[in-house]
């Protein structure tokens, strides 16, 4: 038997021959990433037919057998799919025995390089080419991949073929719950509640991700009572739920606003000592946000630091939101500055929120001065932040600074978008600079934004609004040779254009191909009253009372500026309190409860009192059974308290 000293001796010799060239990529470094390969292409095949025929049978396997699975570990990990291929190929003439675990790693590498297709050919490939019986490993791994790609129609035939119609494999939890998550996204519930009382049929117990993902579902639906009652079921079963449970279940109730009912599910969840995390307390307060109780929402954040849960910069970023939501845009700012002093980093999202809350409450030294702290803090901006400081500057009639935010924001490669540069357009419009407009659209277009809809609705209303019609109706027309559908806001520009300048009847062809078939459009409250008001002033009563009537009919209600337009210019003469009542009863009729409740709003406001059937319409309509007294009660507040 040779001595250690010796193997070694020839191993060196053999790595210092001429056939060290044909073998040296056995090493785990991809042949594509070798500098060697460029420079010989003598070795571009990856594997030499002599490196294993010495090896030695031991079993089923035979020496080597690990070194083309390192091999396809490291071509998988690598992408390098072509050397992958020539690797399957040299085990399949040197008859070696594939195993699952090769298949897996390639599974594995399709998913990350997003080729679900090839995963599922390969799978139909290792029984009928490579002689290895997929199991539910192989299985679980390929479907993964598919549903990570979004294909879901694809994962759910694939399951149905293999598990439910071959019976190829057998599932475990991992495979049900994998089918549920395809089943609750295609929104398929009442299939995805079938598969649960399946699997104790195939001997599998429904673990907490598969109740979990169900529920999830469930909730997504509107179905929170049944998610509620699966909560109850799981724990009958034995099956404990964790935090993310309690979660999804919160997180649906808070959606609908039902918060005292998320509260009990805390309660629930003490009881069964889960404790809540993050999350439960920033669902609580995104719940208690889009409910509008936000000194509720801030007392929670205080609870939840006396609970030794660390909040974080969504916690924060929730806050932040709800506060400028309501208008509190200061306090949003002092809550900025708490999260800063956590040493939680800020996002440009809240510095966005924050920007455009200043702006709307009409304080734009405040929202400059946070922009410039933004820049200090090394916060680099995004487009988002960059369109809502120029829509702030714009709206405060500050187009030409905008201007030069636009310029200074293209010298870091960030480039404006149709939401920039409508907004320009929109400032200086507002600011009576026409021409100056004119050229930022000219500039949009060059940049292929001027196609843009949004763009283009904003130059036709900006020019109507300065008198422009003539310049608005020549886009226009340039718009229906592109095959361009207007918007309602076109039309209702070009309408009030046209109205302005005595065009009435201009106006009504306009509004007639609005409401033809075929136009994708349909006028809504604001043109009617355009036309209302324009009508009234020609003194074309009955034809403001056809309209109104064509209005209704057409699935449109009336809004207060509606009912003020007409309550200022009828006819002396005309009962205008029972014009009023005969519309609340038609928009009864039609089941159009807001419609008709503003009406009466209207009525009640002008000191018309309504008949008690009247009010009895209307009271039915807007309140709840039982709830008849609390809902006119509430009525009663809001008009007078």
């Amino acid at each position: 038997m040779p001595s250690s000293v010796t193997i070694v001796t020839l191993i060196r010799k053999r790595l210092s021959s001429k056939g060290f060239s044909q073998i040296r990529h056995f090493s785990v470094i991809s042949p594509k990433k070798s500098p060697e390969n460029e420079q010989n292409p003598e070795t571009e095949a990856p594997i030499h037919e002599d490196i294993f025929k010495s090896g030695q049978k031991l079993g089923s396997f035979r020496v080597g057998d690990s070194t083309f699975y390192t091999l396809i570990d490291n071509f998988a990990k690598t992408g390098d799919f072509i050397s992958l291929e020539k690797v399957f190929s040299q085990m399949k003439r040197e008859r070696r025995v594939f195993t699952e675990n090769n298949f897996i790693l390639v599974f594995k590498a399709y998913g990350k390089a997003k080729k679900p297709m090839k995963a599922l050919d390969l799978f139909d490939k290792m029984w009928v080419e490579y002689q290895c019986r997929p199991t539910v490993r192989s299985f679980n791994s390929v479907i993964n991949v598919v549903i990570q790609e979004g294909f879901l129609h694809k994962a759910l035939d694939f399951y149905t073929s293999i598990i439910i119609q071959e019976k190829r494999v057998s599932p475990n939890v991992l495979t049900y719950n994998l089918i549920l998550k395809v089943l609750c996204r295609l929104q398929l519930i009442d299939k995805a509640i079938e598969t649960l009382r399946e699997m104790p049929f195939k001997k599998c117990t429904p673990d907490v991700f598969t109740y979990c993902t169900l529920m999830d579902g469930l909730c997504k639906e509107d179905r929170i009572n049944e998610a509620v009652c699966l909560l109850d079921e799981m724990q009958v079963e034995g099956c404990f739920p964790n935090a993310p449970t309690f979660n999804v279940l919160i997180n649906g109730l808070c959606k609908k606003g039902d918060l005292s009912r998320a509260s009990k599910v805390i309660d629930n969840m003490f009881l069964k000592g889960c404790v809540p995390n993050a999350v439960t307390y920033n669902t609580l307060i995104h719940g208690l946000c889009l409910k509008g109780k936000l000194d509720k929402a801030v007392s929670l954040l205080d609870k939840m630091v006396s609970d030794k849960c660390l909040p974080n910069d969504i916690t924060y970023s929730t806050l932040i939101n709800g506060l400028v939501k309501q208008g509190r845009a200061n306090d949003a700012a002092s809550m900025l500055i708490s999260l800063e002093e956590r040493g939680l980093k800020t996002n440009q999202y809240v510095y966005s929120t924050l920007i455009s809350g200043l702006f709307k409450e009409g304080k734009p030294e405040k929202a400059m001065n946070l922009w410039k702290e933004m820049i200090k803090k090394e916060c680099k901006p995004n487009i988002i932040v960059y369109g809502t400081l120029i829509d702030g500057l714009c709206k405060e009639m500050k187009p030409n600074e905008a201007k030069d935010i636009v310029l200074e924001m293209e010298k870091i490669g960030c480039k404006a978008n149709a939401f920039i540069y409508s907004s320009l357009i929109k400032g200086f419009f507002k600011k009576g600079d026409t021409d100056k407009a004119l050229e930022i659209w000219k500039e949009a277009k060059s940049q292929s934004y001027g196609q843009n809809d949004v763009c283009y609705s904003v130059v036709i209303h900006g020019l109507c609004n300065n008198g422009k019609v003539k310049q608005a109706m020549e886009i226009w027309e340039d718009l229906s040779l592109k095959g361009y559908k207007p918007d309602v806001i076109v039309y209702s520009s070009l309408i009030h254009g046209l109205c302005n300048n005595g065009g009435i009847e201009e106006s009504l062809k306009l509004f007639n191909q609005m409401i033809c078939e075929g136009s994708g459009c349909e006028p809504d409250v604001v043109t009617y009253n355009i036309l209302f008001d324009s009508f009234f002033k020609k003194g074309f009563v009955s034809r403001a009372v056809d309209l109104l009537n064509c209005m209704i009919d057409r699935g449109c209600d009336p809004d207060l500026v509606t009912c003020n337009i007409f309550l200022k210019n009828l006819e002396e003469g005309i009962n205008v309190g029972e014009f009023l009542e005969e519309l609340v009863v038609r928009l009864h009729k039609r089941k159009r409860v807001v419609g008709s409740a503003k009406i009466v709003e209207v009525m009640v406001g002008k000191y018309f009192v309504p008949k008690e059937s009247i009010w009895e319409i209307v009271v039915r309509d807007v309140c709840k059974p039982k709830r008849v007294r609390v809902g006119i009660d509430k009525c009663w507040n809001d008009l007078y308290v």
